[in-house]
């Protein structure tokens, strides 16, 4: 109810404020836009500044795909730092650093466009509309790289406006308004929600699913968890997915498994979450469900048979010294992957590679997997790759059916991320070790 009180608040404040700015006169919606932008950055009153701000993100939301191109490059081109101000400003520091030197320098390389994004969210429901302009933005972003500074403005402002002091935690389940489960069907981006039935069967009581949300988005998670309470660890994702619901009582769990986690909103990617939002949930869990005593994921490797792809091409440390001739030309066939013959006579061979793509690939500290990167970052280590683990089309695929169990183990958690951190190690059990380290 908060929230919407203050939605209707803004409102009512734009309202008043309307008397006092001038639209322009009938223009293409990009030039309008572009006088109405230079106008909020101009003096006004808070009521006139949130009636321009409405404008503006009102008119944005009404442009044509090709028209918010355009929006955007207007933002890097009309609003980017005076360089002329910024060089002048440097010059003054470096020739004397003191305090209002260096606070002239400070004003000079704060951008006009991070202030406009800041105004332009004064307007009632504004903060989506801003995380889309970002998504829109991310999306030129390969064929344009010289929008990257405006991308450094957003993430700037991002990180400030999604910080982890303003984020809420909540657990959701079957009771939780229909408007935010419809959302948790159309983000879940790992393993498919197969409609209301599926929805239901995950916030089941064998079951638990936590989101964070924004005060400023109404009913958007901007990311969640799914998790499993199983007795042992769960190495498959469709029997995982596919049993029927129990009472907690009869499960008697010992084991939470993190098997799905997704991002909700493209425009806030680089935006850190998940790993507040896994630490959370391990409080949460271990205060319900004392008896928990296993904390650890079911992930996919999602770029593995890409990786595999690239095998003839290795080289250093990315190339096992152990692979044959004989074992790429069979893993380089097309569709490989989903001929189950091909890939029980290559099962150890895949069971090595993936052990060596997830702790041995990449650059030091930076793991060639994703998913890899994400849980070692958080201090998680990797406690077992499963053969047959996702045996869907995507999975397949993906990893060949291969899974992983990344384990966070509170003992060790903090250990683990201070030596992935400082020195790129990562923590293996002693059966991934075995994989490692063992020949063919």
């Amino acid at each position: 109810m908060g929230r919407i009180w203050m939605s209707q608040m803004m409102g009512a404040i734009a309202d008043l404020g309307l008397p006092f700015f001038d639209r322009p006169a009938r223009l293409p919606p990009v030039e309008t836009a572009r006088k109405l932008c230079h106008d909020l950055l101009s003096d006004h009153g808070e009521a006139s500044g949130t009636a321009l701000a409405r404008e503006v993100i009102a008119l944005y939301r009404e442009l044509q795909p090709e028209d918010r191109v355009h929006f955007i490059e207007m933002l890097a081109e009309d609003f980017a730092p005076d360089t002329t101000a910024l060089r002048a400003a440097a010059e003054c520091w470096l020739g004397n650093p003191d305090q209002s030197n260096y606070l002239a320098l400070m004003r000079a390389v704060d951008s006009p466009r991070q202030e406009l994004l800041r105004r332009m969210n004064m307007a009632p429901g504004a903060t989506g509309v801003i995380v889309g302009m970002r998504e829109t933005l991310l999306d030129l972003l390969p064929a344009h790289p010289e929008l990257r500074t405006l991308d450094a403005d957003f993430r700037h402002l991002f990180e400030s406006w999604f910080n982890r002091g303003f984020l809420q935690f909540e657990r959701i389940d079957w009771r939780t308004a229909a408007a935010v489960l419809e959302k948790l069907i159309a983000y879940e981006a790992v393993h498919e929600i197969r409609g209301w039935s599926d929805l239901r069967r995950r916030l089941a009581d064998d079951r638990r699913c936590f989101a964070f949300f924004h005060p400023a988005l109404t009913d958007e998670p901007l990311i969640f968890v799914e998790v499993a309470l199983t007795q042992g660890i769960a190495q498959q994702i469709q029997p995982l997915l596919d049993s029927p619901p129990q009472k907690l009582d009869d499960v008697a769990p010992d084991t939470a498994v993190f098997y799905s986690i997704s991002n909700c909103q493209a425009g806030l990617a680089g935006i850190s979450f998940g790993n507040f939002l896994l630490k959370q949930v391990v409080d949460a869990l271990r205060t319900e469900l004392p008896d928990i005593k296993n904390f650890v994921t079911l992930s996919p490797m999602p770029n593995f048979c890409r990786w595999i792809s690239g095998l003839n091409g290795m080289d250093g440390a990315d190339a096992p010294d152990w692979l044959g001739e004989d074992d790429r030309a069979a893993l380089t066939e097309p569709d490989w992957q989903i001929d189950e013959a091909v890939r029980a006579a290559n099962q150890k061979v895949l069971m090595k590679l993936a052990a060596h793509y997830l702790a041995r690939a990449g650059r030091k500290g930076r793991p060639a997997d994703p998913v890899a990167r994400f849980h070692l970052g958080n201090g998680a280590s990797i406690e077992q790759i499963n053969w047959a683990g996702d045996l869907s089309e995507k999975g397949l695929r993906q990893s060949a059916g291969l899974m992983v169990n990344y384990r966070y183990d509170s003992a060790s958690i903090v250990a683990n991320h201070e030596a992935f951190a400082s020195e790129g190690e990562i923590a293996v059990s002693s059966r991934v070790r075995s994989l490692l380290n063992g020949r063919k």
